[in-house]
């Protein structure tokens, strides 16, 4: 990734990309942490439009480089609920940046610990920004697909993440 991305809210409009960025992030990184029957189930029924209901609740944040949508974030009070990027645009710090807005975002009307559900491959990352994990389940913001394990993990009230370098 030569130059870095910009990061922007998500507007109506951006649900296809958010989708594509989605199915593409797990197809790309997901591989060999889940079976290929959970990789193609993974989706579900979701479809641009429930994107566009995300995108109008006003929380999302959205990575471009040239032009592309490379990744975003999604929070609630407490919580990062969504954060994805794709594979070309991992690895550069893009993904501790948008954690660091995600994380900023759930705390805001929120004074305990930030919660995620992480993947079993996103993890390690999470843990690089303070996360620990607090317990195992599957994932609860699906929407059909076979089931996919996930690891509940939180960052302490009074911690911060901040981007890991590189």
């Amino acid at each position: 990734m030569q130059q870095e991305a910009s990061l922007r809210p998500a507007r109506a409009g951006d649900g296809q990309a958010l989708f594509d960025v989605t199915h593409r992030s797990v197809a790309g990184l997901a591989t060999g942490h889940y079976t290929p029957e959970q990789i193609a189930g993974w989706m579900g029924q979701r479809t641009p439009a429930f994107y566009e209901d995300l995108i109008a609740r006003g929380r999302m944040v959205v990575a471009e480089l040239g032009g592309e949508v490379v990744g975003f974030v999604d929070a609630e009070p407490g919580e990062v609920t969504r954060l994805f990027i794709l594979p070309h645009a991992a690895g550069h710090g893009l993904g501790g940046r948008l954690l660091a807005l995600g994380v900023a975002a759930a705390r805001d009307g929120h004074a305990g610990p930030i919660r995620l559900e992480a993947t079993i491959n996103a993890a390690g990352f999470y843990r690089r920004h303070g996360f620990r994990e607090v317990g195992r389940g599957q994932f609860s913001h699906g929407l059909g697909g076979d089931p996919i394990e996930i690891i509940h993990m939180e960052l302490d009230g009074a911690g911060a993440t901040t981007p890991a370098a590189g």
